[in-house]
């Protein structure tokens, strides 16, 4: 099974080369590497030429953002699984052979993830994402757990479900997950695949606000009620967002 990696990149030339050679550094032979960058000015480009002959495609032009990225991405793959990596992140040795040695025993999976660290600037370890078992009814509630950087998903279902719709900022990998949770099995797995950079440019520090109100677009979308868990939980969000933002800057403010 051929698995398509599509990293998103705009001027992160301080952790790309990183990026690229955790996944050029996978032991799994049949992957396809795409990357597309939105005409970066740091030095990103470079960097990307320097791994040319290694990559079944990649562009730098002006997008309007990391989702269009994304989309044009997978509009070149040829992969039976399907996985994006942002240019801040990284994966895990042996991710993507256990990523699909899962789905190759599990037919009835369409999306599969696993664990996550938290990683600063420096690459030390801050924390854990707080990946767990999910399902359908429960994302739409709001429990998400699902870490992106560690997560693959088939492309029949993608092109039955996508592209990742343009006018979520933050919230495009929620809808994602919904849109194939309503379709097919989602699994955890209990392992480490990904490592999530924060950093003072990550949207996840920066504007995690907005995450949650596209949440409940999604959720209102879907013909689901004001009176619901996911909306009582985007309250009290709302209300503890300053301790958590804080608390996630001191992350990497603090050594």
């Amino acid at each position: 099974m051929r698995v398509t990696v599509v990293t998103p990149s705009f001027n992160q030339a301080k952790f790309l080369e990183r990026t690229i050679q955790s996944v050029l550094s996978q032991d799994y032979e049949d992957l396809e590497y795409i990357i597309i960058d939105g005409g970066s000015t740091d030095g990103s480009v470079e960097i990307i030429e320097r791994y040319a002959d290694r990559l079944a495609y990649w562009v730098s032009e002006p997008d309007t953002g990391q989702t269009e990225a994304i989309n044009k991405g997978f509009a070149k793959a040829s992969g039976e699984i399907l996985a994006w990596l942002n240019s801040d992140d990284s994966y895990e040795p042996g991710a993507v052979s256990a990523a699909v040695s899962f789905l190759q025993i599990h037919p009835e999976i369409g999306l599969v993830y696993g664990d996550g660290n938290f990683i600063d600037a420096d690459d030390q370890v801050i924390g854990k994402f707080p990946s767990r078992q999910t399902s359908y009814v429960q994302l739409r509630r709001g429990y998400v757990h699902v870490c992106q950087q560690a997560a693959f998903f088939r492309a029949e279902l993608w092109r039955k479900v996508g592209p990742l719709d343009p006018s979520f900022y933050f919230a495009m990998d929620y809808d994602l997950w919904v849109r194939l949770a309503k379709l097919s099995g989602v699994q955890y797995i209990p392992e480490l695949w990904a490592n999530f950079r924060l950093h003072g440019d990550t949207k996840t520090v920066s504007e995690d606000d907005r995450c949650w109100p596209e949440m409940i677009r999604v959720h209102r979308r879907d013909g689901g009620s004001w009176v619901s868990v996911i909306v009582a939980k985007y309250w009290i969000r709302k209300l503890v967002a300053p301790i958590i933002r804080r608390r996630r800057r001191s992350l990497f403010t603090t050594k």
